[in-house]
């Protein structure tokens, strides 16, 4: 079979994704979320970790089923931990992430600020997801979060957008699907490699001063595709590639955040570089 007749059925789920999203909401409605163990705005953080982590999800996830795994990993070991819902698309249930790149980060913004007043902190740590991971630095370039923000970690990040494994040039072929894409998931059409947000976003430099960031990349993403887009270049800059640190680890761009322990145990090692400690294979084990 052809290269480009491979990429035919991803791209079809893509334009059916974003078709279904304009179509006429159903009944449909989101449940109240279970108890997450997380989100307690009661919670002070300790001299041992004295600021909150703010959780950010990614394209068509939610504040809930996206940290399932690392939520309760960080708030066992100390963390006040706490995470949002962004980016909804009236109608669209559950899934969220899909609003424009720019409103997700005045959202990010206000929660921030929300969780500083809560804590009584100054600054808080970010983690995210996809998208979650290259947002984020559009409030911190743009919204004035580099004064409240000490470090953000990406896990598997847009930062330099995606090819998709090619997908997006193929869109020019298929009329429409790129006009379907910005109307319906706008931050779909803000990730393509080459977007008008990424560029602007990344004119200038990766990084603003005053911040840490760490990427954590998966050389088996099949979504943030080339996988070396998501590393950030600038200085108090780490990029890591999980099969540098665990050789055998095979996650891919879902499970490196959802369930991946090499991935948490570095999470906690850039949240508190003092007391970091090697992150092995057998870190999967703690």
């Amino acid at each position: 079979m052809l290269p480009w007749k491979r990429l035919l059925g991803p791209l079809a789920a893509v334009l059916l994704t974003a078709a279904a999203l304009v179509a006429p909401a159903g009944a449909a409605h989101a449940a109240d979320p279970p108890d997450r163990g997380w989100n307690d705005y009661s919670c002070r953080p300790s001299a041992a970790h004295p600021r909150p982590v703010v959780l950010v999800h990614g394209t068509l996830g939610n504040s809930v089923d996206n940290w399932l795994g690392l939520a309760p990993y960080l708030k066992n070991r100390g963390y006040c931990v706490y995470s949002l819902d962004y980016g909804r698309i009236d109608g669209v249930p559950f899934f969220h992430g899909l609003g424009p790149v720019e409103k997700s980060a005045e959202e990010l913004s206000a929660f921030v600020d929300k969780v500083l007043a809560a804590t009584g902190t100054a600054e808080a740590d970010l983690v995210g997801h996809s998208q979650g991971g290259m947002m984020p630095r559009y409030y911190l370039k743009f919204l004035g979060g580099a004064g409240k923000v000490n470090a953000l970690v990406g896990i598997a990040p847009s930062n330099h957008g995606t090819t998709m494994l090619g997908l997006t040039a193929l869109l020019p072929y298929f009329p429409g699907a790129e006009d379907l894409l910005h109307e319906a998931t706008p931050a779909l059409a803000d990730q393509i490699a080459g977007s008008d947000l990424l560029t602007r976003l990344n004119a200038g430099g990766d990084t603003v001063p005053g911040v840490r960031y760490t990427v954590i990349a998966t050389k088996y993403d099949q979504v943030v595709t080339p996988y070396r887009s998501q590393y950030l270049s600038g200085p108090d800059v780490r990029n890591v590639l999980l099969q540098d640190l665990c050789p055998v680890d095979l996650s891919e761009h879902l499970a490196i955040g959802l369930t991946d322990r090499i991935t948490f145990h570095e999470v906690n090692n850039a949240l508190d570089p003092a007391h970091a400690t090697p992150t092995t294979c057998a870190s999967a084990m703690k």
